[in-house]
Order: structure tokens, then C-alpha cells, then sequence
């Protein structure tokens, strides 16, 4: 069921199907991080919420970035969500091919937005361009065996002038301490600027500095670096993962046209053709949602449960000695496949997520062919998480960003599917294209590689809304 392998000091532990029992039921002990030594010490200053291991500073970090992440922030998040998703549907009309740039702009700037209430144009902007290559250089820096010192820790303490690789890593980590200092005191100014502060919309950074002067104690743990960091971390966490999701979303409906049929029939019958779907259509949209976590189960970005765990204190665990300090990697892919809880779990089928109190036969809308077709493939031993998957991670290190990952995915491919078919390419021969589902990049973090598909807008009627809409939210945005 698992394995404890021996690396020098260094022992870790891969998780398949058990992985609830200690990072969900035993999560007091496994919630820390192994050492980071160049990501998190010498790049980031262990400023960094992702490579914190457990304690009071983490602790402090997550409250803050749950005070702009908790349900009642969510919704005001929607109006933003809504905005931006209308841009990528929009855009899709005159240049289909450039889908996976027009959703990575989408998650970007609803990240932006969110965490500093500056909205993102283009992904040629500057400050997009430089978030990528700070994400991009920390990521070289976390490939296991690259640098000696993570596991000889004394080399840290080499002076620069010896180890220019060490200076190096330092100098690029000041300069994204500053840019996100920078950020900081851009919202600064603006609320300095307002005649008053409600003038200036609501956004993570202004919160947490409206926190930081009413409680000032409360953050005293925390630096100016190490407070610009939480808002910063914001885009890392659901920028280039909610993008990739989109990017899977594609290719399942790609190689799934039953599903796109299924799709379009409920918000045919639910929104119709006057109007693209809001969030205050989600809770008739149940196919919808069913498909979202369905991309979410099949195709999990952190194929690895995200970032490792660590145990805070040695554990017995059904034999089985784990030391302190133990590395935990919990593999998200095969435990999103696990046939115990998915039956046939490599078919693509939403009607798995569908609640029991709504079986698709209760769905007027929805084909018959389809449902006569399709085996609902849902098992009588459920996926022991609330979301009844595991691409989120478990415990207390689940991503704060969830939700707002939930609320993006939905109103994109909502919208997405309400306006377009989304089809496979035409070969010469007037055969459709054969697409590999298994085709992704590697890495912790994965999405399919680059392919081509038929993005083909469904009536005339459905252009002029998205024309219409998209001057609409221009005021908006």
C-alpha cells in the first residue's frame, strides 16, 4: 500500500490509497514541509507560504490568505470572474487557435485582480512576464539532485564570493522581494490617493493592510518582504494551475463529443440563447458542475498531491515506523484513478459527480441516447474528501486557493460551452484527428501539450450576445 524508502538522512514515504488516514485524520503531525534549502532559504528568505513547514508563521500566513479566500469573499471574487471570462469567449471568435494564450491571460488576471485589483491585458505585460519567470526559476530550482547543498546543508554557509552559484540564486530572490514590495506599495498609494478607502475596491493586499493597521501586533512576525509575499503567492497558486485544468477541460471534450452534446443541451434548456450563463445559474446547472469535477478527477495539475509534506513528530502507522521528519508525497494521479473509488476510471463521464438526488433520468433536458448510453460508474465506496477528488491536496496544506480555482473553472467553461463547439480537426482524408489523452508535459505540475481542435462558434445569435456582453463588461474591466 505504501513504501519507506532511505535516501541518506532523508526518508520518503509515497502514498496511494492511505493517504487520508495521515494527511486528513492525523494532519496535527503531517502538515509541515521537508527543508527547502535553495527554493525556500537562500531564493526565498523562507518568506514563501508554499515551503513554510508548520508552525506559528505558516499559521499566520494562512489566516491572512483565508480572510480574502472564505466562502463570504468568494462571492464578491464572482463579479470579477465573471468580467474576465467574458474576454476569453469573446476572443475565441476572430482567433480560436490561440485558445491556451487566451485562458492563461484569464487566470492571470482574475489572480491579479483578486490579489491586487489590477487587471491583466495581455500576457506580454511586463509584470506578467516577470511573475512567469520568477514561477519558472523557482520551479529549476526544486528539481531534486540539482545542487549538493540539499543534502549537504553546511555548503549553504559558504561565503558568495566562493559559491557564485549562491549569490546568484540570492540576487534574483531580491529582486522578486521587490517586485512584490512594489505591488504592495502600489496599492498603498491608491488607497492614499481616494478620498476615502471604500472609494478603492476590495482586494487581498488592501485587506491585509487594513488588517495589519487595525491589529499591528498580529503581524509583527511578519516583514515587509514576508507580508508582500501572501498576496504574491496568490498568482502562483491559481494562475498556471487553473489554466492548465482549462487546458485539460479542452482536450476531454475534444475526445468526448457525447459529453459536449450533454453540455450543450443543459444550458440550452437552463440559459438559452439571449443571454451567456452568470454564477446565479450554477445551482441548475448540476451536468455543468458534474463536468467540472470530472476534469478536476481525470487530470490532476499536481500529479503529486502539489508540494511535499513533512511529519512534525515520528508516527506508527498499521506497522510501519515513520521517522521526523519524513518526506510524504501523496500520488494525486493514481489515487484520482483508483478504481475502488472510480469504477472504470479511465472513461471520462461527469455522470459520476452527479448528486445522488439528481440522477441524470430526473434531467428533462438531458439526451436520452446519452444517458441509455452511459453507466453512471459511480461506486458504493465514495472518494473520502468533500470535493470527491484528491487534485486539491488534503489536510491542512489543502490550497486556500481552491474555491476560487471551483468558481474560475466553472463560469469559463459555462460560458465556453454555452457559446461554442468545441471539435476534433478534419484530416485530409475526412477523418477526425486521434488525440492522446496521456500526451502532457512533465513535472509536479502538468497540463496536455500543445494540440490543435476546431473552436467554432454555435449560431449567429450566440455571437451577437458575446459581442454584446463583451461591451457590457468593457465598462466593467
Amino acid at each position: 500500500m505504501f513504501t519507506v524508502t532511505q535516501d541518506f538522512s532523508l526518508s520518503s514515504i509515497f502514498l496511494t490509497y492511505l493517504h487520508f488516514d495521515l494527511l486528513e485524520k492525523r494532519s496535527n503531525k503531517y502538515s509541515s514541509r521537508p527543508r527547502f534549502i535553495v527554493m525556500g532559504e537562500l531564493y526565498w528568505d523562507n518568506a514563501g507560504i508554499l515551503i513554510q513547514p508548520y508552525g506559528k508563521a505558516w499559521q499566520i500566513r494562512r489566516r491572512l490568505l483565508h480572510q480574502a479566500l472564505n466562502p463570504s469573499a468568494l462571492r464578491l471574487c464572482k463579479s470579477v470572474q465573471e468580467a474576465e471570462a467574458s474576454p476569453l469567449v469573446y476572443s475565441l471568435l476572430c482567433n480560436p487557435a490561440s485558445y491556451e494564450a487566451f485562458i492563461d491571460r484569464l487566470t492571470a488576471s482574475v489572480a491579479f485582480s483578486i490579489a491586487y485589483r489590477h487587471r491583466i491585458d495581455s500576457m506580454n505585460s511586463k509584470i506578467i512576464r516577470q511573475r512567469l519567470e520568477f514561477m519558472q526559476y523557482a520551479a529549476s530550482l526544486n528539481i531534486p539532485g540539482r545542487f549538493l547543498v540539499e543534502t549537504l546543508p553546511v555548503l549553504k554557509y559558504i561565503p558568495n564570493c566562493l559559491a557564485p552559484w549562491k549569490a546568484e540564486i540570492q540576487d534574483r530572490g531580491r529582486v522578486e522581494a521587490a517586485v512584490n514590495m512594489a505591488l504592495v506599495r502600489q496599492v498603498q498609494e491608491d488607497i492614499k490617493r481616494a478620498k476615502h478607502p471604500s472609494d478603492i475596491p476590495d482586494s487581498l493586499t488592501k485587506i491585509l493592510l487594513e488588517a495589519r493597521a487595525d491589529d499591528p501586533v498580529a503581524f509583527s512576525l511578519l516583514s515587509d518582504r514576508d507580508f508582500a509575499f501572501v498576496p504574491a503567492s496568490l498568482f502562483g497558486a491559481g494562475s498556471d494551475t487553473t489554466a492548465s485544468t482549462l487546458c485539460s477541460a479542452v482536450l476531454m471534450l475534444v475526445t468526448n463529443p457525447v459529453t459536449l452534446q450533454a453540455a450543450h443541451a443543459e444550458l440550452d434548456a437552463v440559459v438559452g440563447s439571449a443571454r451567456s450563463p452568470t454564477f446565479t445559474d450554477d445551482a441548475k446547472l448540476p451536468y455543468i458542475k458534474a463536468l467540472c469535477a470530472e476534469i478536476l478527477r481525470i487530470r490532476p495539475v499536481a500529479v503529486l498531491g502539489g508540494t511535499p509534506h513533512a511529519n512534525s513528530a515520528s508516527d506508527m502507522y498499521k506497522g510501519y515506523y515513520i521517522p521526523k521528519r519524513t518526506t510524504v508525497l501523496s500520488n494525486s494521479w493514481a489515487i484520482n484513478l483508483n478504481p475502488t473509488y472510480y469504477p472504470n476510471p479511465h472513461h471520462f463521464n461527469p455522470l459520476r459527480f452527479l448528486p445522488d438526488s439528481t440522477p441524470p433520468e430526473s434531467l428533462p433536458y438531458m439526451p436520452r441516447s446519452y444517458i441509455t448510453s452511459t453507466p453512471q460508474e459511480k461506486s458504493t465506496t465514495p472518494h473520502p474528501s468533500k470535493d470527491g477528488h484528491s487534485s486539491f491536496g488534503w489536510g491542512r496544506r489543502v490550497c486556500p486557493g481552491a474555491g476560487l480555482a471551483q468558481n474560475s473553472l466553472f463560469i469559463a467553461l459555462a460560458k465556453l460551452l454555452w457559446a461554442y463547439d468545441v471539435l476534433p480537426v478534419r484530416e485530409e482524408d475526412g477523418s477526425e484527428r486521434t488525440y492522446d489523452r496521456f500526451a502532457y508535459t512533465e513535472g509536479f505540475n502538468v497540463r496536455p501539450r500543445p494540440f490543435e481542435c476546431v473552436i467554432r462558434v454555435r449560431s449567429e445569435a450566440h455571437r451577437a450576445v458575446l459581442e454584446r456582453e463583451m461591451g457590457e463588461t468593457a465598462e466593467v474591466l
